[in-house]
């Protein structure tokens, strides 16, 4: 069986096995609502799927399994959803286009590009983590990550006057502002997306005017969407009209409304965060406005801060693939010490943030970057991406409000905002982390979790942590029911996962 279809099982079966198996005698799982008995082998994520049929365990295809889950679903839900089974075999086609690209491309001469190209799985706990919006390889190939892309952005030039945004953007300007001619200022954009939005009549009366490719290259980062100007040291964030695991990747103005007021949390978080954290400034976006909220969004593109002098830090996702020239393997004889430096970095910025400045960063492995110092060791932790950051109601109510009670708001309560807080964190970060470090060092998987459940420990002061490590369980987002029910994409509904960081 091929590499494409061992992914496409993987995650789907990672779903079946987390949200709807029950575990039964002889460590079996049954799928309640169907009766189906799958039995999986063990390792880091389950695998080689077998269906307990009258003629014995019979071994399950991507074609079987997607049939026994969409049985399973059906079952459960009582809806009946005939698109998710094409998602997941399209997000198989698209790993093998990935896989076949990959096997002749240069990658990037710089580890943190690697980290960021290493994602060839996507999310291991999406049933469809790779779907590029159903389009032929050839549209979405020369922008993939995966592929290592690396490509000319577009330049548009906007009338003066129909220019639109918020916050400082100025870094496009001194990029490219020479480009445009008087009376249009520059604004670059995605060619993937000005391929998807079509022609707008804009362009055709001088509203906007194509000023041709720019000299840099731009490369592609795990978000697809998000780009990595080296030279420049900066990222630029594009809205992109394609379904990616559970949304339409667009810079909606629902969240572009709130852009400065969260940076100005975030720094106010970070200020007095723990030493060597630090979260990347999403400073500003720019826009036309040629064309109603529609076009607002699709030409939008926001302006994210550099790293700054020093090392680049490596993406934690990229650490829990692997790649070529990854540390962990490196440093697996110091396999517990490493666990504790990477843990250290990590949680008491993210717990800081939370208890004393209100603010719930999405922390999750695609949001964080760690830099290693000259040992292969964790130094420091590089948080990003405003868009996910929530902020406690009952510590900014004051900014929640300024745009009126119509507005939607990143406002949520203590209780969603934590429980979100330690999906992130725990269960779809440092899980996936301590994973890594148990497949490459299992002697050291026993001691990870007391190590972590250390540091936690200087935060008992909040009755939430206290909670947290007595917990018999912590939650674990539900995105086989959400795709198969076809939630919101900013909708989460959670399941119990055992909780790694209980004693006993």
């Amino acid at each position: 069986m091929g590499t494409a279809d061992l992914v496409a099982r993987t995650g789907l079966l990672n779903c079946l096995v987390r949200e709807l198996a029950r575990s039964v005698d002889g460590g079996a799982l049954l799928l309640p609502a169907s009766g189906a008995v799958m039995r999986v082998a063990p390792g880091r994520w389950p695998s080689d799927p077998e269906l307990r049929t009258p003629g014995g365990w019979q071994p399950l295809d991507l074609a079987g399994l997607i049939a026994v889950a969409e049985r399973e679903l059906e079952a459960r839900t009582g809806v009946r959803n005939t698109a998710l089974g094409a998602e997941i075999r399209d997000s198989r086609e698209v790993v093998a286009a990935l896989l076949a690209a990959r096997a002749v491309a240069r990658p990037a001469d710089d580890l943190y590009l690697c980290s960021e190209q290493a994602l060839v799985a996507g999310h291991r706990y999406h049933p469809a983590a790779k779907t590029r919006g159903g389009g032929p390889p050839e549209a979405w190939l020369p922008y993939a990550p995966e592929a290592c892309a690396e490509f000319p952005l577009r330049l548009l030039g906007v009338r003066e006057d129909l220019l639109a945004g918020e916050g400082d953007t100025g870094v496009l300007d001194v990029l490219w502002g020479d480009r445009a001619p008087k009376g249009y200022r520059v604004l670059p954009a995605h060619p993937w997306q000005l391929r998807l939005i079509g022609d707008h009549m804009a362009v055709g009366d001088g509203r906007l005017i194509d000023l041709g490719v720019t000299g840099e290259r731009a490369w592609a980062t795990s978000s697809v969407r998000t780009v990595y100007l080296p030279e420049a040291d900066l990222s630029l964030k594009f809205s992109l009209d394609v379904r990616i695991t559970n949304d339409i990747r667009r810079l909606w103005l629902r969240d572009l409304r709130w852009l400065v007021a969260v940076d100005e949390a975030v720094a106010k978080a970070f200020a007095d965060a723990p030493a060597g954290a630090s979260m990347l400034a999403d400073s500003g976006y720019r826009t036309a406005g040629v064309g109603g909220e529609d076009a607002y969004e699709a030409y939008a593109v926001l302006v994210r801060e550099g790293f700054g002098a020093g090392a680049r830090p490596l993406l934690s996702a990229g650490l829990s693939e692997g790649f070529d020239g990854s540390p962990l393997p490196a440093a697996m004889p110091r396999a517990v010490e490493w666990w504790r430096r990477y843990v250290e970095r990590v949680v008491p910025p993210v717990l800081h943030a939370f208890f004393q400045h209100g603010v719930v960063l999405e922390c999750h492995l695609q949001n964080v970057l760690v830099a290693m110092d000259a040992d292969g060791m964790p130094s420091r932790a590089v948080f990003r991406d405003h868009e996910g950051v929530k902020l406690l109601r009952e510590r900014h109510a004051e900014p929640l409000a300024s745009m009126g009670t119509d507005v939607p708001t990143p406002g949520v309560d203590g209780g969603y905002g934590w429980e979100r807080l330690v999906y992130c964190l725990v269960t779809n970060h440092l899980l996936e982390i301590a994973g890594a470090v148990a497949e490459q060092c299992p002697a050291a998987a026993d001691e990870l979790w007391p190590q972590a459940r250390e540091v936690f420990q200087r935060f008992t002061d909040h009755p939430e942590v206290r909670t947290l490590l007595a917990a018999p369980s912590v939650p674990a987002k539900t995105n086989l029911l959400l795709r198969w029910t076809g939630a919101d994409g900013g909708d989460s509904t959670y399941t119990p996962l055992a909780n790694p960081l209980r004693v006993g």
